[in-house]
């Protein structure tokens, strides 16, 4: 598993790319910098490793395209040692940049194959999550609520209440709603019982989910 001066200078391209397209945190484009991209993908992808696209991964998924990545970190705004919950591990790039934050990261898979895959990865790479856990996105992870941040990295038809239940106040629920295309939106809890909404354009992300037994 190598990282070159190529991959690290091909991942500096990538960097001014997507802030050519706006993202402006500069921690999330260090954090970007820094990971390589390539070793999270299948071998006949890694020559498009650093292009700003999606790619398959195994169980029909995709790793995201950097700039959704680098967008939906942008917009979790959570502080270094800050609690986080991702749901949909996927390849664990995007876990990857959450710890390269230095947050505190759970994060749920709900395909067994990559759970296991990405749980046997991460680590090998230098990446160790609090925790991954098999499991129901849908319902989050309720043992280690409230979050200062939550993320989900699949398209879900509808907003899950057990995840905005999970928020601690003034934290944020970033997650793309929609079923054929999304929109990205973000809930920021405000009191309790008060959330405030916000929208940030379409993307398009494979389906998230839910436990049916």
């Amino acid at each position: 598993m190598k990282d070159t001066f190529t991959h690290q200078g091909l991942r500096k391209k990538l960097v001014e790319t997507l802030q050519k397209k706006g993202i402006m945190n500069k921690e999330v484009l260090l954090a970007i910098s820094k990971i390589p991209r390539h070793l999270f993908m299948d071998s006949s992808f890694v020559a498009h490793a650093y292009a700003d696209k999606a790619f398959p991964i195994a169980a029909d998924q995709t790793i995201s395209h950097p700039y959704t990545v680098a967008r939906q970190t942008e917009l979790l705004d959570v502080k270094k040692g800050g609690k986080v919950l991702e749901i949909g591990t996927g390849s664990g790039y995007q876990t990857a940049v959450l710890l390269e934050l230095g947050l505190k990261v759970y994060s749920i898979e709900r395909q067994n194959e990559l759970f296991k895959k990405t749980k046997l990865f991460l680590p090998k790479i230098g990446y160790r999550a609090k925790q991954l856990i098999f499991g129901d996105g849908y319902i989050g992870y309720k043992s280690e609520a409230p979050y200062d941040g939550i993320v989900v990295t699949a398209g879900a038809p509808f907003v899950p209440k057990p995840l905005l239940a999970q928020l601690k106040v003034g934290a944020r629920l970033v997650i793309p709603v929609g079923d054929a295309s999304q929109i990205m939106t973000v809930f920021t809890r405000t009191s309790e019982t008060e959330f405030e909404k916000e929208t940030f354009g379409e993307f398009k992300f494979v389906p998230l989910l839910e436990d049916k037994n």
